[in-house]
């Protein structure tokens, strides 16, 4: 039996697979999801990314409804798209009032449900219908949750909770959602959704992880708060284990010793939970026989072996250095600087290249994260001279902001809107809206020196640019004023002389094809990235080891594909030394 075979054979009726970003979490849950319907049972996979990529790994178009995949039966999947889930909950909400009250007061409620709140609770609602509304997945045996990074994740889970304590405690009828009154019929769907969680005969939270420290060391931090939040079945996957086979290959047995030391300094608390390892493949997991041949299929393994690259790469000039495209960041001293990308492409890494490249250069930097699992500073390691290092606290962000609204829309209120206002503010939308705030001060801070961002992976940042116009709204509608910095955000963002995107990228399918679609989301922002750094690719480099040489060897189209796209690139070698 395989390793994930076992896995299978023990699944309860939900699984959700998280993990910090690029550990594998898309490919380990669909072939989790392909293994389960192999043995008949009815299966839907569902993804909670923002920036999911399930359509390209099954090689099928999806949508917000399941849609069967052809080469799979049994199997169905969909994308929860946030946008399309919060254009459907505004309908909802306000389609009953249509023709019942006053136009005036339906716009008001139009208006009220345009913001980033509403496009949060949407997704949510939707998510919360798969887990606790059981006529949504009646069809199925199975719901396999392929979920966006960690970070956003563990929101996702807590928001259960969160939202039935709002619920039960707002007495006052509205919020930035617009009238409670359709949103507290749902209360007792996130009580179920709550249940279902905390029910180990139906939910297990697969933690999935690389044999790396950084990863390993999250996938801790997220069980503990898992446990905080009454998630009781929690399992271990450790994927992309490497052992060599050519003893005689540095890289490899640097890869192979780096894997095992990190094995070996697993948390208690991880080494307690049941653990299913996965190799490192020589091929790219897209497409079926890759999913089956990763749960231990046999004819597909033999199948994907014999079309998987096996020739050497085409020679090809020398690719200009991370080292040689620094100095053209911040030539006057100024200005910000984001790494953008999938999660676990090395932005946090790159980040603090160009931070301490720029700091040796004279230039004073400021080095943050908007990624709530970010860890800039561990990364980071002893203090720089010439770099300040932070993140952006959500808890403490959303304090600060809910005293400053009070302080100023609540000042004039009588008692009865003072207490309308601070239940308004213990929505857990508030918490968007203050990171937001914070990301805008961040960029604000370019004018007196760089500020170099290292951002959360692709989904959340997209939806914190996404939001930049709706949450402007709300401050308008919640503080009565905009702050400067958010009025001056989006034409700073716009500015290429003010703010330079760095996409980071590996020399892989899904990392490259999701970069290129994040660039043209930019570009529909009137945001053009200044830059590509394929990271932690292995073509600078001499391999012999077999598993090796075919990673190698697959590199070449994908460099191809961005030097397409890309107004400069660097390329930065693998090191066992990567951080993120």
């Amino acid at each position: 039996m395989s390793a994930l075979a076992e896995l299978v054979a023990r699944a309860p009726r939900n699984l959700f697979f998280t993990g910090k970003g690029g550990v594998g979490k898309t490919s380990v849950a669909c072939a989790t999801a392909v293994a389960l319907a192999a043995r008949g049972r009815a299966v839907l996979l569902v993804s909670t990314d923002p920036a999911s990529n399930l359509s390209e790994v099954l090689a099928t178009a999806l949508g917000s409804t399941p849609r069967p995949i052809a080469a799979v039966p049994g199997l169905a999947a969909l994308d929860i798209d946030p946008v399309q889930a919060a254009a459907a909950y505004r309908e909802r909400m306000v389609g009953p009032y249509r023709g019942v009250l006053p136009d005036a007061a339906v716009r008001s409620i139009e208006e009220q449900l345009s913001g980033a709140c509403t496009v949060e609770i949407a997704a949510f609602d939707q998510f919360a219908a798969l887990l606790g509304d059981a006529a949504t997945t009646r069809a199925f045996a199975h719901v396999v949750f392929d979920t966006a990074p960690t970070g956003h994740t563990l929101r996702l889970l807590e928001l259960p909770a969160a939202w039935s304590g709002f619920l039960a405690a707002n007495v006052g009828g509205t919020s930035c959602l617009g009238p409670l009154a359709g949103l507290a019929a749902q209360a007792d769907l996130y009580q179920r959704a709550r249940a279902a969680l905390a029910d180990p005969d139906q939910t297990a939270v697969v933690l999935v992880t690389r044999p790396e420290r950084a990863a390993l060391t999250e996938a801790e931090r997220t069980r503990g708060e898992l446990g905080e939040l009454g998630l009781a079945r929690l399992e271990l996957v450790v994927n992309g284990r490497f052992r060599a086979t050519d003893r005689d290959d540095p890289i490899a047995l640097e890869l192979e010793r780096r894997g095992e030391a990190a094995l070996a300094a697993v948390p208690a608390g991880l080494r307690a939970l049941a653990r299913t390892e996965l190799p490192l493949v020589p091929f790219g997991l897209i497409g079926v026989d890759a999913l089956r041949a990763l749960a231990g299929d046999p004819a597909a393994t033999a199948a994907t072996a014999a079309t998987a690259a096996t020739a050497a790469p085409s020679e090809r000039p020398a690719l200009p250095t991370l080292a040689e495209l620094v100095p053209g960041l911040a030539s006057d001293g100024r200005g910000v600087i984001m790494t953008m990308g999938k999660g676990g492409v090395g932005k946090t890494s790159v980040a603090i290249a160009i931070a301490r490249a720029l700091a040796q250069a004279g230039h004073a930097v400021h080095l943050t994260t908007t990624d709530p699992a970010g860890h800039a500073a561990t990364a980071l390691g002893a203090e720089v001279a010439g770099i300040r290092v932070s993140r952006i606290d959500p808890a403490a962000e959303t304090a600060a902001y809910s005293a400053e609204v009070m302080a100023t829309a609540g000042a004039g209120l009588d008692d009865a809107g003072r207490a309308l206002l601070a239940e308004d503010l213990r929505s857990p939308c508030t918490e968007e809206i203050a990171v937001f705030r914070a990301f805008a001060r961040l960029v604000d801070e370019g004018d007196h020196g760089v500020v170099v961002i290292d951002t959360a992976p692709t989904g959340h940042t997209l939806l914190l640019l996404d939001a930049a116009e709706t949450y402007h709204r709300d401050v308008l509608r919640t503080a009565g004023h905009a702050p400067e910095e958010v009025r001056r955000l989006l034409p700073r963002l716009r500015d290429p002389a003010f703010t330079r995107i760095v996409l980071v990228t590996l020399p892989e399918a899904t990392p490259v094809h999701e970069a290129a679609a994040l660039a043209r989301d930019l570009a529909r922002a009137d945001i053009r990235p200044w830059a590509w750094v394929v990271n932690q690719s292995l073509t600078p480099l001499t391999v012999r080891d077999p598993v090796l040489v075919r990673r190698r060897a697959a590199e070449a189209r994908f460099l191809d594909e961005v030097a397409a796209l890309a107004p400069r690139l660097a390329l930065v070698p693998w090191s066992s030394r990567s951080a993120e």
